[in-house]
């Protein structure tokens, strides 16, 4: 759950960064900070890692309380229709951070859904070269319009030959995998590089059977990529300073009565939609 709100009270220790009357962005990640990963800073990983709107309350009501440390003022110049795009941005912030992704090196991004587009043109203010990979043509085109220059459809094409022209025969250097299925996870270790690394963000259903070999012939790294961990201002940032244009992003603004009635459509024509916002 995307939450934005104003901070209308506050508890001893809160901190300077946050005071009354601002806006804010809530980061839903709340986590222990005394288990092991929690001592390492870590904290995405946290062994008793709670997600607001799903283990705890959520943002369906007027009022919620949420440890300061969590919230992230908003600059001024954003709009709020904009603000909920700011957390799957971390998400996809994060998978590049996991693989330390540098400047001028090739990155392939499986899943063009809103989080694999927004880490695409994440990378390019990198100074990364992305090549999106899907296999829906819609998304794909729309991608090319908005800059990202190599697509690849692996039901159109040959995938992994397509990216070694790309790369002039390298592979990529990196690859971060962003839809969840088995196959694109398997994929991963045939597109990337001899030493090369993997970012794992989608959640997959089943597990998924690797040729492990693959890994130790090309030592690979692989990383698992879960949530954020302090992304939430290089975020809103990016926002801010249209590097990562939202409405770009966000396919659909509806009011929150039209909800029933617009689900069906999604359900449908989910390759019509990247981030639907509801406004209350």
């Amino acid at each position: 759950m995307k939450i934005v709100g104003r901070v209308i009270e506050s508890g001893i220790g809160m901190p300077d960064r946050v005071r009354v009357g601002d806006r804010v962005i809530v980061d839903p990640y709340v986590f222990c900070g005394q288990c092991y990963p929690c001592s390492i800073g870590r904290t995405n990983c946290c062994e008793s890692l709670k997600v607001i709107g799903v283990h705890i309350d959520g943002g369906m009501q007027e009022v919620i309380r949420h440890p300061a440390h969590l919230l992230t003022k908003v600059p001024d110049n954003l709009p709020i229709h904009q603000l909920p795009l700011a957390e799957p941005l971390t998400i996809a912030l994060h998978a590049l951070h996991r693989t330390t992704l540098k400047s001028g090196e090739h990155i392939v991004i499986i899943g063009a859904g809103a989080i694999g587009l927004m880490a695409a043109l994440a990378a390019v203010q990198y100074g990364a070269i992305p090549i999106l990979v899907d296999i829906l043509e819609q998304r794909l085109e729309y991608a090319k319009s908005l800059g990202i220059e190599h697509i690849v459809n692996p039901h159109k094409e040959d995938d992994i030959k397509r990216i070694k022209e790309i790369t002039s025969g390298r592979m990529a250097e990196v690859v971060m995998e962003a839809s969840g299925a088995n196959i694109s996870i398997k994929n991963t270790l045939h597109y990337t590089s001899f030493a090369g690394r993997i970012a794992l963000t989608g959640w997959p259903k089943t597990e998924t059977p690797l040729p492990t070999n693959l890994i130790t012939f090309k030592e690979l790294n692989i990383y698992g990529s879960r949530t954020s961990k302090g992304e939430f201002e290089e975020a809103l940032d990016m926002l801010a300073t249209n590097k990562i244009n939202a409405s770009h992003i966000i396919t659909k603004c509806i009011k929150f009565e039209e909800i029933p009635s617009f689900i069906s459509d999604l359900s449908d024509h989910p390759e019509n939609y990247l981030k639907i916002n509801a406004v209350f």
